[in-house]
């Protein structure tokens, strides 16, 4: 018992001088020394067949040569690198100083010779081939010794590890080079590489610090025995498309692993990025397509000096509006009833430098007299109009409020716009407005036409953008999922064979901005979203990205279709076409736009009707006046379905 403590106590003394990085001049001694003693050698190998070695010659040489690294020591520095981190750079800077240091000692050597004609003083002469030889064992000796010392301060704090964990590391570039420094260097770090895979087939077959880069094709059960297991997959490539990252995460899907990835390389060469800040591999990092960038310096210039209101500016759509839009202009207006949210983005943008400008204003878009107020107060000249309700089976209960805020408000807005001879108008809509089976897609449709009605007699332009789910936003299925699978599941799906469009945030905001630069009035913008993902697929890959299995670990509840709900949504409505506009990724949608005038008499008796309705009893009249201004509304799973069944009966 007490052998062992001694070997703790001698191994525990042993770990603490090697997390010590020692004092610069000890380094520099050292150096010096090897210098020192490796030019003694060269001269006794070079020196020795003579039979007899001159040791006073050689210990004053000795002590001119290492004058002269000295002299290169204090000048490169290389004895204030961290020794335990040695790398390419250090070792390039130490052959640097000896190439010099050689250089010197060759030249005074040469010129020793040439002024030098005494038998007796020529004994000083040191041959080129010693120096040579010196100059040798003198770079493989420091590196050596930085080397050996960095091996064993990994081998007792790295590979020793017991709590380390062990990760297959994806990536075998400058990437992944520079992810297997993080995750091994330092004694803090909790990681240990296992494995290295790699999909470029230039790379597989060679080594990483002795580990040898894998095919992607070996991502499987065998090699997690054959390696001991493995509890990560750390993704660390510069080229995260959609398409590689679906490719990798589907062979890794299939194990027991949980996938992450950390920010690109040029995040690591700012310093930028600790081990902390590796992720778990989101659904939106898989989205089917690439992001599409819409960074136009048009967009810049013209909102620049505009005066900008969002209304609806603390919702998922509205704040990301917020955020850019605050980028470029110091003239913004964030409207919205939800006091909370609004003061969470007020505090957020407090460190804008345009704060002291922007006003933030406690409001409903359904409220006449105030948004007069507004409008006469701020004179705005960009609207971006996010405020709605949007959720389908809350506002198929409660179409009073969907057709107050979605449509009443949404009218009011348009009016006061015109009204106050806006510049821009751009409304945000939704690809539940295609075809609608429910009152909130519907509520949307008649905005659309009502924003329509109000263009085709104003000097502003009227603008409507439509795209499908935001990833990420409030009450949307990713973040629904995320919190059903914290819980241990069940996730729960309406149908087997539900599919929806996705989109991120960031790029909905920014075709929001793009359409109101692109628009002249009258244009209802729709989204090239790729391929529609089928939810069922969806749940499956949340799950296997969290490690775990379905349906061993989480399983998938079919409820059934909730009211007014789809199974498959569209961007464009039967019978609409597109027209193509500069950016390949943006279509004008060309709509019907017959009998705008007879619409316009039902939208203004709906107004009328809502302002004095009563949310339960008048909600079959609110929802048949719906279905008269957009006749391709037809119900589904709803009360609202024996509406469909009159008409057809009539």
């Amino acid at each position: 018992m007490e052998v062992r403590n001694k070997q703790s106590n001698s191994g525990d003394r042993l770990k603490g001088f090697l997390r010590k990085d020692g004092p610069r001049w000890l380094v520099f001694l050292i150096d010096l020394f090897i210098v020192w003693f490796n030019f003694v050698l060269s001269y006794i190998l070079v020196m020795k067949h003579r039979g007899v070695i001159p040791w006073p010659i050689m210990l004053l040489e000795s002590a001119i040569i290492s004058s002269i690294y000295v002299i290169i020591f204090i000048w490169f520095k290389p004895y204030q690198s961290i020794v335990r981190r040695t790398g390419l750079r250090d070792l390039k800077l130490i052959g640097n100083c000896i190439a010099v240091a050689f250089i010197i000692g060759v030249s005074l050597s040469y010129l020793w010779e040439a002024i030098v004609s005494n038998p007796i003083e020529s004994r000083y002469y040191v041959s080129q081939t010693q120096l040579l030889f010196h100059a040798l064992l003198t770079g493989i000796s420091m590196a050596s010794v930085r080397l050996l010392y960095k091996t064993a301060y990994h081998s007792f704090f790295w590979n020793s590890r017991q709590n380390a964990i062990p990760v297959i590391l994806f990536g075998a570039g400058n990437m992944g080079h520079n992810t297997y420094n993080l995750l091994q260097l330092g004694s803090r770090n909790r990681y240990k590489v296992v494995a290295i895979i790699d999909d470029n087939p230039n790379r597989i077959g060679r080594y990483i610090q002795g580990i040898r880069v894998r095919p992607l094709e070996e991502l499987n059960e065998k090699l997690l025995e054959r390696i001991g297991g493995a509890q990560e997959l750390v993704i660390a490539i510069d080229n995260s498309s959609p398409e590689r990252l679906k490719n990798i995460s589907s062979k890794a899907e299939l194990l027991p692993i949980k996938i992450k990835i950390i920010p690109n390389s040029a995040a690591l060469l700012e310093g930028n990025v600790a081990t902390q800040q590796i992720r778990a591999l989101k659904v939106s990092d898989l989205l089917g397509r690439k992001a599409i960038q819409l960074d136009n310096p048009i967009i810049k210039e013209a909102l620049a000096d505009k005066v900008v209101l969002v209304t609806g500016g603390a919702g998922s759509i509205g704040s990301e509006l917020v955020r850019q839009i605050a980028l470029v202009t110091q003239h913004l207006i964030v409207l919205d009833q939800a006091e909370s949210a609004l003061y969470d983005i007020q505090q957020e943008l407090r460190s804008n430098p345009f704060f002291e400008h922007f006003n933030f204003i406690v409001g409903d878009v359904r409220d006449k007299d105030f948004m007069e107020s507004v409008f006469q107060h701020y004179r705005p000249e960009f609207i971006f109009h996010a405020a709605a309700y949007k959720h389908v089976p809350l506002m198929e209960a409660n179409p009073y409020e969907a057709i107050w805020t979605n449509i009443f408000g949404s009218y009011n807005l348009a009016l006061l716009a015109d009204k106050y001879q806006v510049e821009k108008f751009v409304m945000v809509s939704t690809d539940k407005a295609v075809n609608p089976t429910n009152v909130m897609g519907a509520t949307k449709r008649v905005a659309e036409i009502a924003v329509s009605v109000v263009n085709e007699r104003s000097k502003t332009n009227f603008i409507v953008t439509r795209f499908g789910n935001v990833l990420g936003s409030n009450g949307s299925v990713i973040p629904l999922f995320e919190k059903q699978i914290e819980k241990g599941g069940p996730i729960t799906i309406t149908h087997p064979d539900i599919t929806r469009y996705f989109m991120t945030i960031p790029e909905a905001c920014q075709l929001v901005q793009e359409a109101g630069v692109m628009g002249n009035g009258g244009e209802i913008f729709v989204f090239d979203m790729g391929e529609s993902v089928k939810i069922m697929d969806l749940a499956k890959q949340m799950i296997r990205l969290k490690g775990l299995s379905y349906p061993e670990d989480i399983d998938i509840k079919i409820v059934g279709l909730r009211p007014g709900e789809k199974v498959y949504e569209e961007l464009l409505a039967n019978g609409e076409n597109t027209e193509k506009t500069y950016h390949e990724k943006i279509m004008i949608a060309k709509v019907n736009t017959v009998n705008l005038a007879g619409k316009k008499i039902i939208i203004d008796q709906l107004c009328e009707l809502v302002m004095r309705a009563n949310p339960m009893d008048d909600k079959i009249k609110m929802v048949s006046l719906i279905k008269s201004i957009v006749p391709e509304f037809k119900s589904q799973n709803s009360i609202f379905e024996d509406l469909d069944n009159n008409l057809l009966t009539n």
